[in-house]
């Protein structure tokens, strides 16, 4: 028997992030011959039916509310809890994102779902969804299933592979509005102020170049930037690094800041405390490069280099420019 499984797109400036295609390609894995609907919040959705529908989508809930266009918590759990009492859904996946972290838990907790959060993998055992999530900071992995009710998890970036691009697919698409009033929104955002960023998603990051105490300035990023710039990497920094004033807590990869899993991690200048190695110790290839050859972080690294990333580094760079100018 098929399943209805309901996503809800998770989308940044207008444009619907890579872990929706992921939670996509996760639940077409469960949904049998069942329905995979997406539900798109905030205008102009319309332009994302196409992709939306190439990639594993059977229906498409458009929200079209200006309301939605900036994240404000209380909008939309009231318009994720519309959609839910219109689509009764059998499982719910949507990103381990700033948005999901945050409206995933109310919502669970309004309908009385189960949650599972932080998922890094969903498969099919038999007639049963098992949900595979870290814990002790990313040292174990521990396999999760659901009792009874709806079934309802979050899922960690760049973990589930996409489905190949299929032109011949189509989706329907339905319109629908939900009442936002304004005495229920606790908080009105007036303006969003943005930061300069290379305009890399971190948390989507298939390369990132991360740096520690060790670039001992807020200059001493340049090179790394310099690094990525030639890789299309993001940049990123460890929780000492930001304390001292050298970057923006933004880029703070660790316990407390984002959780990465990219396909190349290089860290720089990074001890590998564990507080941050819990933020992207599941990349799939780690290069380190240090000076103390007693660094934490070559424990866990597959490549190591000991050495002063401010020699290192643009020797990287210099020579990686060669081999992509080299094709």
């Amino acid at each position: 028997m098929g399943k209805k499984v309901l996503v809800f797109a998770d989308r940044r400036d207008g444009v619907v992030r890579q872990v929706t295609y992921e939670s996509i390609a996760a639940a077409r894995l469960i949904v049998g011959d069942g329905k995979v609907i997406v539900a798109v919040l905030g205008t102009d959705g319309k332009k994302e039916v196409e992709s939306l529908a190439h990639y594993g989508a059977d229906h498409i809930l458009l929200l079209e509310d200006g309301q939605l266009d900036t994240y404000i918590t209380d909008a939309y759990f009231l318009a994720w809890q519309y959609v839910i009492d219109q689509v009764k859904p059998d499982v719910i996946l949507t990103g381990h994102t700033t948005i999901g972290k945050d409206v995933a838990p109310r919502i669970a907790a309004h309908f009385d779902f189960g949650l599972i959060s932080d998922c890094t993998s969903i498969n099919m055992v038999g007639e049963e969804i098992t949900y595979t999530r870290p814990i002790y900071a990313g040292k174990a992995f521990v396999k999760k299933t659901f009792v009874s009710g709806t079934q309802f998890s979050t899922i960690r970036p760049n973990n589930i592979p996409t489905l190949d691009l299929d032109t011949s697919r189509s989706a329907t698409t339905e319109e629908i509005s939900v009442e936002i009033k304004k005495d229920r929104l606790r908080t009105i955002v007036t303006q969003v102020v943005k930061k300069a960023t290379s305009g890399i998603d971190l948390s989507e990051a298939r390369i990132v170049v991360s740096g520690g105490r060790g670039v001992k300035s807020t200059e001493g990023f340049q090179p790394l930037q310099e690094l990525a710039d030639v890789l299309g990497a993001a940049v990123g920094a460890s929780r000492g690094a930001c304390d001292a004033g050298y970057c923006d807590y933004a880029l703070q990869i660790g316990q407390t800041g984002k959780v990465v899993t990219p396909d190349l991690y290089i860290a720089c200048g990074i001890s590998g405390a564990i507080q941050h190695v819990a933020g992207m110790s599941s990349s799939k290839v780690i290069v380190a490069i240090n000076k103390d050859p007693d660094a934490p972080i070559f424990q866990i690294a597959d490549y190591g280099i000991v050495g002063d990333l401010f020699e290192v580094v643009p020797l990287l760079t210099k020579e990686l420019k060669k081999v992509i100018q080299n094709g």
